[in-house]
């Protein structure tokens, strides 16, 4: 990171805000300059630690049971992330935190492709994904508060939905691409382990021209400027902003409700992939790689976009408060495919289909949940108490997966799937408990 006394002197140019002058030099910040690759930066990352590595594990031979345990664990770093978002606020500058992060997760990305040849390929890699994650969770911290410095409100709005695009891009990518090019070129090498070296290393080299690119394209906004020791938020400052959360009506139920409304979802999510690649002996579909980066990575990416747009429409035209137990029933409902799949092993074409339905029912009921939690966001603190909401969100992602694995080599893939389908009906159940003010009742 630049000492403050490097930043270079900024002066705000003549045409209408749309560019910098910098040291009589003049940069564009149209924002279809670097919102795309922002946004495919900042979700590159999180589906490589938290999917692909469940992929990556599965193929080098590690049973579920740690697969799941500790690929959970790699979401702490976003349960975590709420406690250090104010310094990242305080010092340096976001686009200063931004290129860091970015340059560091190059490095990361480099070691865990080399890591898996080693012997000990599975605790190191293990350590490279957790400081990875941590890399990742302040990325996205920065990330998100520059596009609100960097664009003006009217811009907010018309990239929100090419924001979110481009970070689907890059879960299409992580999960789609890169797991279709290992199945691909271990069926040409019969390597599974130098297979995931090259994806990785291709990962590595994408988020390397990323860094390099946004050394370029990443505008100077004046707000984005190193604060002040005087203006540095304050302990007393920072536990309102914290406790003022946790002092909302019925703030059990609300807890309750991010904790339990994918509860099921996180349970089968550690174990999708694993049960698509084992074989059918183990009570797998024997899938192979390559199936698996097309089933799930690209079909039921695609679906799951479609279905957050069809869940948006719906709340809009309906409200919240009418819509999320039928949206949330969409979610939980389609994991009986599951069911169905482990118990009768469908042909290819029926685990597509069955696969994006799931996918579409689970973007539907994802985008009311989304919704509820910005609903309840206070004002005066809007972001820092959605950032708690998604910390709370990802903890109910984490806890959930950790005994996943187990309880699967345990009772079997027909069992656990049941066993998923009931852990549903609490989340849908806790809807019943939420608070409904009025300001979360607007449409």
């Amino acid at each position: 990171m630049l000492p403050p006394t490097s930043l270079p002197q900024l002066s705000l140019d003549s045409q209408a805000g749309n560019m910098f002058k910098i040291e009589d030099k003049i940069i564009i910040k149209q924002p279809s300059f670097f919102i795309p690759s922002l946004y495919f930066a900042e979700g590159l990352p999180y589906i490589i630690i938290n999917t692909v590595s469940v992929i990556i594990y599965k193929n080098l031979g590690i049973d579920n049971g740690k697969i799941a345990f500790w690929t959970s664990l790699l979401y702490l770093p976003w349960v975590l992330k709420m406690f250090w978002s104010p310094w990242v606020e305080c010092y340096s500058t976001k686009r200063n935190w931004i290129l860091l992060t970015q340059l560091t997760m190059t490095g990361c990305l480099a070691l865990l492709a080399f890591s898996l040849h080693l012997n000990d390929f599975f605790g190191v890699s293990l350590l490279i994904l957790t400081l990875g994650a941590f890399v990742s969770a302040t990325h996205d911290i920065a990330a998100d508060g520059f596009y609100l410095l960097a664009l003006n409100p009217q811009q907010q709005a018309v990239f929100a939905g090419i924001r979110s695009i481009f970070y689907r891009g890059a879960v299409i990518f992580g999960s789609g691409f890169l797991v279709f090019l290992t199945g691909y070129l271990a069926e040409k090498s019969g390597n599974i382990r130098l297979s995931w070296t090259v994806s990785l290393g291709v990962s590595a080299m994408v988020f390397a021209l990323i860094f390099i690119y946004h050394q370029f394209s990443l505008p100077y906004p004046p707000q984005d400027s190193f604060v002040s020791s005087s203006k540095r938020l304050s302990k007393n400052a920072f536990l309102e902003i914290i406790t003022s959360y946790f002092r909302q009506p019925k703030i059990g139920a609300i807890i309750g409700f991010i904790l339990l409304y994918r509860f099921g979802e996180a349970m089968l999510l550690k174990l999708a992939a694993p049960f698509f690649l084992d074989k059918p002996a183990q009570g797998g579909l024997g899938l192979s790689t390559s199936d698996v980066g097309l089933i799930y990575g690209t079909f039921g990416v695609l679906a799951l976009i479609i279905g957050g747009i069809f869940g948006g429409i719906i709340v809009a035209k309906y409200g919240l408060k009418k819509t999320i137990l039928p949206l949330a029933i969409s979610l939980n409902a389609p994991n009986l495919f599951y069911v169905y799949m482990a118990v009768n092993h469908p042909p290819l074409p029926v685990i597509y289909l069955l696969v994006a339905l799931e996918q579409l029912g689970y973007g539907m009921g994802f985008t009311a949940f989304m919704i509820y939690l910005m609903k309840i966001a206070a004002n005066h603190y809007q972001t820092s108490h959605y950032a708690i909401s998604t910390g709370i969100m990802a903890l109910g992602m984490m806890l959930p997966g950790l005994i996943s694995g187990y309880i699967q080599q345990a009772i079997g893939y027909p069992l656990f799937f049941t066993l998923v389908c009931g852990l549903g009906l609490l989340g849908i159940a806790s809807i019943f408990f939420l608070p409904w003010h009025e300001e979360n009742q607007t449409d």
